[in-house]
């Protein structure tokens, strides 16, 4: 119980923190004549989908995710190391890389873009969008990407809950126009500009940009696009566009249209294929606009 009571205490600091950041980046555009820049309802729902996200998150870190990860650390390498140095570098950059792959992973794989795509539904960049998350990412078991790793090297818990957790806070300051270049920090580090490339949805923008804390890994395995190479930036998605700012159906709509796809195509590839697998294979309408009766599956291959 006093795991569950810690986690909600954390989610309150920041919880407050955060909102008083936005608060601030809400009258700074105000004055700079941008009042467009922010929309108090969906300013709104950003925040509800934020608490409802975190108030999940913690609960279930509390309740099963720390007892998996000491279970996985078990079986591992149960790395040590007598250099504390060392090995807080270590963990930060292990840390940073398996969110890369855990990033990566939920632009690729429809069951887990099903959760990850209420974060990119927004069409406004600002602090609140960092809010805009989906309470189901820790019921759909996305997270073993990123903490199966940490745990098979051996990181003790505790130290790697805070890595996470400092990561997620770091990304938490990428979602503003307000920031622009930051000269030779965006060598190494994720900053809003290359951030604000990734929630584009332009052809040459999508799937770009995956960093958490670095941006290292982009340039290593060629997902980094410059924000100077693609000129304004649209934000959103590519389809279903959210037209509602219902904080529920923000995170179930995309969810429950997969089941949909699977048992219209009857294809459980649907559940691990890319994102876009049922328009290219079925050549569904992106927007899923069809009559059952009228339209009948494709042949599927053996």
């Amino acid at each position: 119980m006093s795991d569950v009571i810690h986690a909600l205490a954390f989610i309150v600091v920041f919880g407050a923190l955060f909102l008083s950041i936005i608060i601030a980046e809400a009258f700074y555009w105000r004055r700079k004549g941008r009042p467009d820049a922010y929309n108090f309802k969906e300013t709104l729902a950003n925040i509800t989908t934020g608490g409802l996200y975190k108030v999940v998150d913690g609960i279930a870190v509390a309740l099963f995710i720390q007892f998996f990860y000491d279970y996985v650390r078990g079986f591992g390498l149960q790395y040590e190391t007598s250099d504390e140095l060392l090995s807080v570098l270590f963990l930060f950059l292990a840390t940073d890389f398996f969110f890369y792959i855990y990033h990566f992973s939920t632009h690729k794989v429809r069951w887990l873009w099903a959760i990850h795509v209420t974060h990119h539904s927004s069409k406004i960049m600002n602090f609140s969008t960092a809010l805009r998350q989906n309470f189901l990412m820790d019921l759909n078991f996305g997270w073993v990407v990123w903490w199966l790793p940490l745990a098979l090297i051996g990181f003790e818990k505790n130290w790697t809950l805070i890595a996470i957790e400092l990561s997620l806070a770091y990304q938490f300051f990428l979602h503003t126009e307000m920031v622009d270049r930051l000269g030779v920090f965006e060598k190494l580090f994720n900053t809003p500009s290359h951030h604000r490339v990734h929630h584009g949805c332009k052809p040459e923008q999508i799937d770009t940009n995956f960093g958490g804390v670095l941006i290292i890994w982009d340039r290593l395995f060629g997902t980094f696009v410059d924000e100077r190479s693609v000129g304004e930036i649209e934000y959103g998605l590519t389809s279903r566009q959210p037209t509602s700012l219902n904080p529920l159906r923000l995170n179930l709509d995309e969810f429950f249209q997969m089941f949909k796809d699977v048992i219209f195509y009857r294809d459980l590839k649907i559940f691990y294929k890319a994102p876009n697998y049922v328009e290219e294979h079925y050549s569904a309408d992106p927007e899923r606009v069809y009559e059952v009766d009228r339209i009948k599956p494709a042949m599927k291959d053996c």
